[in-house]
C-alpha cells in the first residue's frame, strides 16, 4: 500500500479510537508528510476540523509554491468546505480512499484543475461503513444532514 495513503489511515484509526469520526489525511510535499490529521469535530466541539482541515492546519502557513506542489491523500471524498480549502491553497493532486460512502465535491475539483485520484480502498470502506452503521446520527451530523 502507498505509505501516505497508510498514514492517512493510520489518522483516521487514532480518530476513531478518541471517539471521534475516522476520517483521515495527509498532505506530502517532495516526498515527505508536511502536515497530518484526522476529523476531531467530537473531540474537540469543533465545527470545521475535518480530516483535512486538521491536516492544512497542522501544516502551518507555507508558502503557496509549497501548496501548489503538494499531494493530499485523505481516507474520504473531501466534503464542500474540504475541498475549497483545498481549492484556496492550491493543491493541484488528491488521493481519495474511497467514495462509495460519501461522494464529495470530486467534480468540482476536477472542473478547476485539481487532479483527484480514488483508489477505492478497502480499509477505507469499512471503516465508514462500520462508523455509519454503529454512528448514523453522529455521521449525519458531520455532513450536515
Amino acid at each position: 500500500m502507498d505509505p501516505f495513503m497508510q498514514a492517512a489511515i493510520e489518522e483516521a484509526q487514532k480518530g476513531l479510537a478518541e471517539g471521534g469520526i475516522p476520517i483521515g489525511s495527509v498532505i506530502v510535499h517532495d516526498g515527505k508528510i508536511i502536515g497530518r490529521g484526522h476529523n476531531r469535530r467530537v473531540q474537540e466541539g469543533s465545527a470545521i476540523k475535518h480530516g483535512e482541515m486538521d491536516a492544512f492546519e497542522n501544516a502551518g502557513r507555507q508558502p503557496a509554491k509549497v501548496y501548489r506542489e503538494a499531494t493530499l491523500y485523505t481516507t474520504l471524498s473531501p466534503c464542500a468546505m474540504c475541498s475549497g480549502a483545498i481549492l484556496l491553497y492550491g493543491i493541484r493532486k488528491i488521493i481519495v480512499g474511497e467514495n462509495e460512502t460519501f461522494m464529495g465535491e470530486e467534480e468540482l475539483l476536477r472542473s478547476r484543475g485539481v487532479q483527484v485520484d480514488v483508489v477505492h480502498n478497502a480499509t477505507c470502506v469499512a471503516l465508514m461503513k462500520q462508523f455509519i452503521a454503529d454512528k448514523p446520527e453522529l455521521w449525519n451530523e458531520d455532513i450536515g444532514e
